[in-house]
């Protein structure tokens, strides 16, 4: 199974409403991964696309042949649409989601939505004032396996949780220059994929108050004094969270790992412990474990086709006439977390 594998339609994806307009918003692999998940599980009609490339146009119009083709945000603006999917470079998310904000559309953006915690609670003040909706693509949250590791968590049978291990090492890197530029990326490996993982912990624990943040942060093996101008291949944090628990995260570009990846959710508790973890070095495979003393119970196996799930889901709430919900502060309080692991 790969994440372009597309979100079948069930019953909880049923559109509510035949009207829903939405537009796309950079329609590269990931754009047009998600374009095609919504598309397919049909809770909405993709009216319109942009995007500078004309190859990439020219795949998302086998999916959606009548989507209009704009050049600019203004262009898909115009249109009569009720929500727009961002998918383009981070430098650009804050300021393309409060444009579409501004302008009335609901908002599902890919993560990172701002590259620092200022930009992030801008946007959310945009999405609260226009009272609009808005998604990140925090795309683990909605995998079968994570949430099964959250149910379990929630229900106590783990006892009092006190630590959390986060693991999210690539043996590859980013194929855009943009990402190794801390100015259009916000950071590196941390921002990319460390703000998957310290979302799910947060998001797992209620989004406690956070006590105290360390890092250390690595480039090429050297450890950096500043992220000002060199973005990190290598970084550990500690986060001490003001209601008990520790959470350590670990994460990498280009990491001699032994296998493509290394992804883990792992959670500790009085009772015993579980884990969302992949498997066999797979970016789209993940299984939940429960852990007793030497004792591993399997929870949740592939396949799952996760991978447009989240937009899916949001596209269904749009769909429903959902309004701002105050969970899109829970993107700021991560945003909080990186900034800190930063050092900024």
């Amino acid at each position: 199974m790969t994440e372009d594998t597309l979100l079948e339609p069930t019953e909880a994806t049923t559109p509510t409403t035949d009207t829903l307009k939405l537009g796309f918003l950079g329609i590269g692999w990931i754009g047009r991964n998600r374009m095609e998940a919504i598309a397919h599980a049909g809770v909405g009609e993709v009216t319109s696309v942009v995007d500078p490339v004309p190859q990439n146009v020219e795949e998302a119009h086998k999916t959606v042949p009548n989507a209009k083709v704009g050049n600019t945000i203004e262009d898909l603006l115009t249109d009569e649409i009720d929500g727009v999917v961002i998918a383009t470079p981070s430098a650009f998310h804050a300021d393309q989601s409060i444009q579409a904000l501004e302008s009335g559309k609901a908002v599902f953006c890919q993560k990172p939505l701002g590259r620092f915690a200022e930009e992030t609670r801008r946007v959310v003040e945009a999405a609260r004032k226009a009272d609009t909706l808005l998604g990140v693509d925090l795309s683990y949250r909605s995998t079968v396996a994570m949430r099964k590791v959250y149910d379990l968590v929630k229900s106590g049978e783990l006892g009092e949780i006190y630590g959390v291990e986060l693991v999210f090492h690539n043996a590859y890197g980013p194929d855009k220059p943009w990402f190794y530029d801390p100015k259009l990326s916000g950071g590196g490996c941390v921002i990319d994929l460390g703000v998957h993982l310290v979302d799910l912990a947060l998001w797992t624990l209620d989004f406690p108050a956070v006590e105290s943040v360390t890092s250390s942060l690595f480039s090429k093996g050297k450890r950096l004094t500043s992220s000002a101008d060199t973005v990190e291949d290598y970084a550990t944090a500690s986060i001490q969270l003001a209601t008990g628990p520790h959470v350590q995260l670990t994460c990498s570009w280009n990491l001699p790992a032994g296998q493509e990846a290394i992804i883990s959710a792992t959670f500790y508790g009085t009772n015993g412990g579980a884990a969302f973890k992949n498997v066999n070095g797979s970016f789209y495979d993940f299984v939940a474990e429960r852990f007793w003393g030497t004792k591993t119970e399997s929870l949740v196996s592939p396949p799952d086709a996760w991978g447009g799930r989240a937009g899916v889901e949001w596209a269904q709430r749009v769909a429903n006439g959902e309004k701002f919900n105050e969970d899109a502060e829970q993107f700021v309080k991560v945003a909080e977390v990186l900034d800190s692991i930063y050092g900024r």
